[in-house]
């Protein structure tokens, strides 16, 4: 990868490959899913095939509904069984209107996320032709301007100067996950012990050591209660993006985004004040990303629910260990408040039909609810038995999709309990149940009579 800087700044990606006909018969093309045009700002993709450019086509219609980002490449002369080919794929990424989660792309900064911004092979529909799966060991580099800051997948193998660039040069293990990149021109806060650093394009007016204390202790819980992430996360970090917004608003709201070992806070967050309640809990969600939106992800149907939701809940869990019941109890008072207002607005559906298409004010009310839910699962499985599901869902599907069930499938494993009306009536059913209401609605009106 090269980030090219400019007026208009570019990343272009190279990905080269010595693949083998091992299925049982010759091929005349191969389909490789490319990168979301409108998301990461595509262009000019092309492919070489034994060193030589080769042109890449649509594919045909009937296809294109299951795979609208592939493209075809013409094997010409064909690919014969058990012969090898080496394979070149390129293209770059301009700065794309919609700057999220997945990539940011600025003058003095970038990110990529560890998913959709690498080319991926698509598998052919014969015997014998198994999808083609990643080496046990894989060596990929960056190349960036030689002043900037750089975090990425894998362990350090090592760097290159080339006059005012670095290239640098990260391994991938059998056990690591795709590779993310965070990287830009950042003045680094000063560490005190293991507390997590800030880097930000200029120094920051106050001191981080309160702020950074308090998210190093927000990812010790999160690695308690979920399990620990990536061996190669030497330190805990929050960068800065400018270019990064919400999913859910336009505008220079303040916004936040995760990414393996640390979460990415735009200007109009760090303006908010780094020690503030509002930053310090956007930062706390943010990093919860790390295990449920990254480590594992959410199926589109649950994109919601869990991949928005479940970071929510982490907010929940990491009050309580802080401040025992009295703190879970009005973290979930919180989100009954927030669900009462958002619920106002017209759009409500079920939590479980609920899509990251959908819309803002739809989206609002499902993960103030969805954050209940979880509670509400908690309540009936136990603290330790609901906290202990999704740290063996997280460890047994790393780097996969879940879905409602697979969530469902490991509380119930680690609780004994029948879920299933729960499931239902959370997910199929619009509002909030009747009982969660009562329940906690009881249990804070003792808190207040102590």
């Amino acid at each position: 990868m090269n980030f090219i800087p400019g007026e208009t700044p570019q990343l272009q990606i190279r990905a080269e490959y010595l693949l083998e006909n091992t299925g049982n018969s010759d091929l005349t093309f191969l389909d490789v899913g490319l990168p979301q045009k409108e998301q990461f700002g595509l262009t000019n993709p092309r492919a070489e095939v034994d060193g030589k450019e080769t042109a890449l086509a649509s594919l045909p219609a009937e296809y294109r509904v299951e795979q609208p980002n592939a493209l075809r490449i013409a094997l010409d002369p064909p690919w014969k069984q058990k012969q090898t080919r080496r394979l070149a794929l390129e293209y770059g990424f301009g700065a794309p209107a919609d700057s999220g989660r997945q990539i940011t792309l600025g003058n003095d900064d970038f990110h990529l996320a560890s998913r959709g911004w690498f080319p991926i092979l698509q598998p052919f529909k014969h015997f014998l032709s198994p999808y083609p799966r990643r080496p046990d060991r894989l060596e990929y580099t960056v190349r960036v301007p030689a002043n900037f800051l750089i975090l990425a997948r894998g362990a350090p193998a090592g760097q290159k100067r080339d006059g005012g660039e670095i290239e640098y040069r990260f391994d991938l293990g059998k056990r690591d996950l795709t590779p993310y990149i965070v990287a830009g021109r950042y003045t680094a806060s000063s560490s005190r012990g293991n507390t997590a650093i800030f880097w930000t394009h200029a120094p920051l007016k106050d001191d981080s050591g309160l702020a950074a204390e308090k998210i190093t202790a927000a990812w010790s819980i999160l690695e308690q209660d979920f399990g620990p992430l990536d061996r190669n996360i030497r330190a805990l970090h929050v960068v800065e993006s400018p270019q990064l917004r919400l999913d859910f608003v336009a505008g220079p709201r303040p916004a936040m985004a995760a990414f393996p070992g640390g979460a990415l806070v735009n200007s109009a967050a760090l303006a908010e004040g780094i020690s503030s309640e509002g930053f310090l809990d956007g930062v706390t969600q943010a990093l919860a990303r790390s295990w449920f939106d990254e480590e594992i992800y959410p199926a589109p149907d649950a994109a919601v629910a869990m991949g928005d939701g479940l970071p929510e809940y982490a907010t929940i869990a990491i009050e309580e260990a802080r401040e025992g019941e009295a703190g879970r109890r009005q973290r979930i008072a919180y989100y009954l408040g927030v669900y009462d207002q958002v619920s106002k607005m017209p759009g409500e559906e079920p939590l479980g039909s609920t899509m990251a298409s959908d819309p803002l004010g739809q989206r609002s009310i499902a993960v103030a609810k969805a954050a209940l839910f979880y509670a509400a699962l908690e309540d009936a499985c136990g603290q330790s038995q609901m906290q202990g599901g999704l740290k063996q869902l997280v460890a047994l599907m790393r780097g996969q999709e879940v879905s409602y069930d697979d969530l469902r499938a490991a509380l119930e494993q680690s609780s004994g309990k029948d879920l299933a009306e729960m499931f239902r009536v959370w997910l199929n059913e619009k509002g909030i149940p009747p009982a969660f209401r009562e329940r906690h609605a009881m249990q804070t009106n003792s808190q207040k009579e102590k």
